[in-house]
């Protein structure tokens, strides 16, 4: 009887240095407003309300197809993997035809972006070694539009990445409980009703942010062609960092995995 591995090698263990360096630090809101040059909270306060709730049904809706990809389209085995550099620059070219027309291409583009962001998602799962004809791991490629670096106020390492998971856990659970029994026949059946809002909610965060940004007068079709490359160049990142915990995972275990996670959040004072 082999005997558990309770120790990362030095390999694993830079492996998940990185991968907290990706998913903790910094967060989308702050990449955008570097890039942009003025700060999301400016530009959310101009965001009309009528677009809040506008905001918040164009991302359910496109979370909700981002599913059927997930459960119905992601091939289960690894085919021929695009370069990262082509979602990017599918992204770029959505983003900057979009912002030509600005809010109103908003029901066109996001539903757009998130399905070829999914599908860079899943080419990265593919690369860290996830067996896609497994309904869970395809889910776990929804779990990243949930992810975002902690922010300045966050003040527990509950409220980051693995908090961000045991929030999700239980619907992400049941929603794989119920698809593998019903298939996504029943779209209102409260389960996946459930996990579509609760990633929904949190990614809602993140469009309303890059939204509100494109409204400034610096954005237009260039800013929209470069928030939306960047967009898709964060949440690829959240990718990387969350199948490398994951392929961690399987080699040690959630536990001793979360554990060095968590002391690299909050570490031990000398």
């Amino acid at each position: 009887m082999s005997k558990p591995i309770d120790t990362l090698s030095a390999h694993d263990r830079t492996d998940l240095q990185h991968a907290h360096a990706l998913l903790e630090n910094p967060s989308i809101a702050a990449k955008l407003s570097n890039v942009i040059g003025a700060p999301v909270e400016q530009s959310m306060k101009i965001l009309p309300d009528k677009w809040s709730r506008r905001i918040h049904s164009v991302t359910a809706i496109s979370i909700d197809k981002a599913l059927d990809v997930a459960v119905e389209s992601i091939p289960k085995r690894p085919q021929r993997i695009l370069p990262h550099k082509f979602y990017t620059g599918a992204a770029i070219s959505i983003g900057a035809a979009s912002g030509f027309i600005g809010l109103p291409a908003l029901a066109f583009e996001l539903p757009l972006t998130t399905t070829l962001l999914l599908r860079a998602i899943a080419d990265i799962a593919l690369q860290e070694g996830e067996a896609l004809d497994s309904l869970e791991s395809r889910l776990a490629c929804m779990e990243v539009f949930a992810l975002g670096g902690i922010s300045p106020d966050d003040d527990s390492a509950e409220t980051g990445y693995y908090g961000t998971r045991v929030a999700l856990s239980m619907t992400l659970n049941q929603a794989v409980q119920y698809i593998s029994t019903h298939g996504l026949s029943q779209r209102g059946a409260p389960v996946l009703v459930n996990f579509v809002s609760a990633v929904a909610s949190r990614f809602g965060v993140a469009i309303s942010q890059k939204t509100a940004l494109q409204l400034l007068p610096v954005a237009g079709a260039l800013g929209g062609a470069t928030i939306n490359g960047l967009f898709m160049e964060h949440f690829k990142s959240m990718a990387h960092g969350h199948f490398t915990l994951r392929r961690l995972e399987r080699k040690y275990g959630e536990a001793l995995v979360r554990k060095e996670y968590i002391d690299l959040v909050n570490p031990a004072p000398y």
